[in-house]
């Protein structure tokens, strides 16, 4: 029998650290259903022409294929590895039972067969909201959305997070009031400067798209304007050029800014940052990236932006804006560096004792009852002596042992405290903080934040 072995970029969470993902998912979706977000669920492949945007592979691509299938066969199917690529075709195809705008979110698992390295994997899960509309899309919907995932990751236990905007009008009017006329290639080449220093940017504009140095030099001065409120319209103003488009940027760019600083909280920063390009060529307004503070090594793990062409049947064209949050990319190295830890492994409040074998049906007959009433419970496997019992709870994590009397009542005791009382299983109910696993966090020690009701410090 061959030796098992991990396989690279497909990471496997221990079940306390599933219970982290899982709370995280609970959490992101309760804040997105707040806001009227229905959820969905897209198949997980999708026709590869689809996927590769009809020829142009630019992903690396999974492909379904049966083993016997002949030899010269050639895939049809692909893994999706993103979000949104199968809910635009979700949205042609559902069109006619979509009430428009329609207000998704989804969170689900996407793949890429790039090689593996922190917080980029080749399986890994995405919670992605978004508006579309038929034909048009009025622009609060962009303030709307954006907020939304403002509101979502400020109440995640992690470490505050920096939403950085800016709009695709703002720098094709500006770079068109420039006189520059390849705006898409010197878009793509200005996305460069996370990578590439100021310098080598500024030659690629004039030798690949065709700038002078001195329209180089203002599109990095364009680039170098950051701050966390809407004096960047001033700033902007301040370097000469006029442009019509430019303008329409500013404003849009100053509501979104705005509108989420107003639902911003300790946890969540909001700016705009005028080097944000995104290189996506579909983005045509409102343009996000979200990073996390200590993981600046993970560069983004979020953003968006608006697109006005999301899907188009020929007749209907579906305008749109989302945003994207990597769990994945976010969560496995929180988890490995030891940041976010789950406070059991199992999601049992209370381990019911068993005082004899005989009595096993007593046993489970509290665990009914407790049940019935939402509290999650467990059976002991065995009559051990108590004190085994009570180290088989401590080992899984469980806060509260019960113990049947021989007189038919019972007596609750928690483990951590050593507090034991009388209870009925009718009616006794454990904290609210105990009933589900707890989120442990350390995250909260390095900033000033309210510390989230799900989350704990250790």
């Amino acid at each position: 029998m061959s030796k098992i072995a991990p396989l690279s970029g497909f990471p496997e969470l221990l079940p306390s650290q599933r219970a982290v993902e899982r709370e995280v998912i609970a959490s992101l979706s309760r804040t997105f259903e707040l806001h009227g977000f229905a959820n969905i669920e897209t198949r997980v492949v999708e026709p590869i022409d689809r996927l590769a945007k009809g020829g142009e592979v630019d992903k690396e691509i999974y492909v379904l294929q049966r083993i016997n299938a002949e030899a010269d066969a050639k895939a049809e199917l692909g893994l999706h590895f993103d979000l949104t690529v199968p809910f635009a075709r979700y949205v042609l195809e559902h069109a006619g039972h979509l009430e428009f705008p329609f207000r998704r979110f989804q969170v689900q698992p996407a793949w890429r067969g790039e090689r593996p390295q922190e917080g980029r994997y080749r399986q890994f899960t995405q919670a992605d909201v978004d508006v579309v509309g038929r034909d048009e899309l009025p622009f609060h919907h962009d303030v709307e959305v954006m907020s939304v995932m403002v509101d979502a990751l400020g109440r995640l236990p992690i470490p505050r997070v920096s939403f950085q905007f800016n709009n695709r009008k703002l720098i094709q009017g500006f770079y068109r009031g420039l006189g520059i006329e390849d705006v898409t290639d010197a878009i793509r080449v200005i996305d460069k400067l996370d990578k590439l220093p100021a310098d080598e940017v500024a030659r690629m504009l004039v030798e690949r798209v065709g700038t002078t140095p001195e329209q180089a030099q203002r599109c990095l001065e364009l680039a170098t304007i950051r701050v966390g409120d809407s004096s960047f319209v001033e700033q902007v103003r301040a370097l000469g050029v006029s442009d019509e488009l430019l303008e329409q940027g500013l404003d849009e760019l100053a509501a979104v800014v705005e509108g989420c600083r107003a639902v911003a909280g300790d946890r969540v920063g909001v700016e705009a940052n005028l080097r944000i390009a995104r290189g996506l060529d579909y983005y045509t307004g409102t343009v996000v990236e979200i990073f996390m503070e200590g993981y600046e090594r993970l560069k983004s793990v979020g953003g968006g932006g608006r697109y006005d062409a999301l899907a188009s049947d020929g007749r209907t064209t579906y305008p749109g804006v989302g945003v994207s949050f990597g769990v994945s990319r976010t969560l496995v190295p929180l988890i490995a560096d030891g940041v976010l830890a789950g406070g059991r492994s199992v999601p049992s409040a209370v381990l019911v004792a068993l005082n004899t074998e005989d009595e096993r049906t007593a046993s489970t007959a509290v665990a009914t009852a407790l049940r019935s009433r939402d509290i999650a419970c467990e059976v002991a496997p065995s009559p051990a002596k108590f004190g085994k019992q009570i180290r088989f709870a401590e080992r899984r994590g469980i806060p509260y042992v019960w113990f049947l009397q021989g007189d038919g009542t019972s007596q609750v005791k928690d483990i951590r405290t050593g507090e034991q009382v009388d209870a009925d299983p009718a009616s006794w109910t454990p904290p609210a903080a105990d009933l589900r696993p707890a989120v442990i966090s350390t995250a909260a020690r390095h900033d000033s934040s309210t510390t989230p009701e799900h989350e704990e410090n250790q």
